[in-house]
């Protein structure tokens, strides 16, 4: 049975517990927002704004993927544990234990973004919508695109980065300055930062298992398990209405993101001119704008949501 409103809690997940928040009436007639966050291996924190949506009618879900926030920790799990298909399947069963996995729309950021779209490849009937936002389709485009944003940092900052990133002394607070002048510019752009950023921000660093393992250090020096991981070939698989969401400064350029227009037949993609990667903090009145009318259109005039060829709005 659908859960009451406003719950919070655990599911099952294996041996596991995945937790999840519910704002909203999942028993409404709307279809479910499920947000999926990024990292790999961040919370659902920096995405709470999306709750504004359960106040139009949508019911919203977040979680945290296994391995942070309130779902079970692992820090001794290797990375042969931790692989995509895991998260997928945590996904799949969430959807089921939470009894919305046939009415919901899917919002994934960055990391959660390909995690999105790859559930959205099964082609589940109960999937109504999908939202990739500030998500590269590819972590080679990520990593080759990282380079073009890196070389346009100041010469101090990119020898400070290549220094210590040969030493491998991350931790460094030298290092962890150099990189907040790449995530000022490329991830969130407000100062200071939100508290709802700054929470996720922290989680990862609390135990930052699953995204030193998939990830790496940080946003712009992948050199974990996901470094070769691709989606590209698989985007025709799916046949789900989608709206991409971008921000102009966007650690997530438009390079990394192409692919989902180019292959994805119902797609339309909104740029946000005053953002980075962060559109739903940075520009958040926009954001609820463009993500209540997509909700509506899926709502009233599904048949009506194929593009134009080349839209791209901003």
């Amino acid at each position: 049975m659908p859960l009451e409103p406003s719950a919070k809690g655990t599911v099952p997940f294996g041996e596991y517990r995945t937790w999840y928040r519910v704002t909203g009436d999942l028993t409404a007639d709307k279809p479910a927002v499920v947000v999926v966050h990024g990292g790999p291996g961040s919370t659902h924190d920096y995405l709470l704004q999306l709750t504004e949506l359960a106040e139009r009618g949508w019911p919203v879900v977040h979680y945290d993927q296994i391995g942070n926030g309130g779902s079970t920790h692992l820090p001794n799990k290797g990375a042969d544990f931790w692989k995509v298909d895991l998260f997928a399947a945590e996904l799949s069963n969430l959807l089921e234990q939470l009894g919305i996995a046939d009415n919901y729309v899917l919002f994934g950021q960055s990391w959660g973004g390909l995690l999105a779209a790859k559930h959205a490849m099964t082609r589940p009937a109960g999937l109504r919508g999908l939202v990739v936002a500030n998500s590269p389709a590819s972590y080679p485009l990520w990593l080759s695109e990282m380079a073009v944003l890196r070389a346009q940092l100041p010469p101090d900052v990119q020898e400070t980065l290549l220094r210590h990133e040969a030493a491998e002394t991350f931790e460094s607070p030298e290092y962890l300055a150099a990189m907040r002048v790449f995530y000022d510019r490329h991830v969130c752009r407000i100062l200071p930062w939100p508290r709802d950023f700054l929470s996720s921000f922290m989680e990862i660093y609390n135990d930052p298992t699953v995204y030193y393992t998939m990830n790496g250090p940080n946003e712009f020096h992948v050199i974990g398990t996901l470094k070769d991981w691709s989606i590209i070939e698989e985007l025709d698989l799916i046949r789900t209405p989608t709206l991409l969401i971008s921000g102009k400064y966007d650690e997530a350029t438009p390079v990394t993101m192409q692919p989902y227009f180019d292959r994805i037949p119902t797609v339309r993609w909104e740029v946000f001119e005053n953002s980075s990667h962060c559109p739903h903090l940075e520009e958040s009145e926009r954001f609820t704008e463009v993500m209540t009318g997509f909700l509506d259109e899926l709502a009233e005039r599904p048949a009506e949501l194929v593009r134009p060829a080349g839209e791209v709005r901003s």
